[in-house]
């Protein structure tokens, strides 16, 4: 049963894993009219008609959601790595606890690096702009948030699982 959960909560994390990439690398976490032209941006650079400019502004909120969202990563593909090192050595299985906490982790700091962007785009942004929506980028990175989490739980409960099941004993006949 170990490796079962373990092995959905591996394949759940390489898959937010990905989601997670490409929502921190894409421009479209946020969509809306600027000087009647169609723009959109992300956490490194705006775009108004197709045209990309970088950030030039330090804003707080969009510091902390680039870091948060980069630490998220980075524990994501800890947790990936861990979990699919426990499948080369299969008694490891504390390795798969690691991989779940990696994974958790990974889902806190995305949470909190969406939440904050949420919350600073709707008070800031939603004041300036009339016609504004989040985008595609900015849910990728909610459904990523929501797979790390996931996968982090069934890892976490496929060592529960491992600990609580008596090993296997070999039967010897006399």
């Amino acid at each position: 049963m170990l490796y079962t959960l373990a092995g959905g909560g591996t394949l759940g994390g390489i898959a937010a894993f990905v989601l997670l990439i490409v929502c921190t690398a894409t421009d479209y976490w946020m969509q809306y009219r600027y000087s009647g032209n169609f723009a959109n941006q992300g956490l490194w650079k705006f775009c108004i008609n197709n045209k990309c400019h970088v950030h030039t502004l330090s804003v707080a909120f969009w510091d902390a959601t680039r870091a948060f969202i980069l630490l998220s990563v980075l524990s994501c593909f800890a947790g990936v790595v861990l979990g699919l090192s426990a499948f080369s050595n299969r008694t490891k299985n504390t390795r798969v606890r690691s991989a779940g906490i990696a994974l958790l982790l990974s889902g806190f700091f995305a949470l909190l690096s969406l939440s904050i962007y949420t919350s600073m785009t709707v008070n800031y942004f939603g004041k300036r702009y009339i016609d504004w929506r989040f985008s595609w980028s900015y849910i990728l990175g909610w459904l990523g948030t929501i797979l790390t989490i996931t996968a982090g739980i069934l890892q976490i409960c496929g060592y529960q699982r491992s600990t609580a099941e008596p090993a296997p004993q070999s039967s010897i006949s006399s």
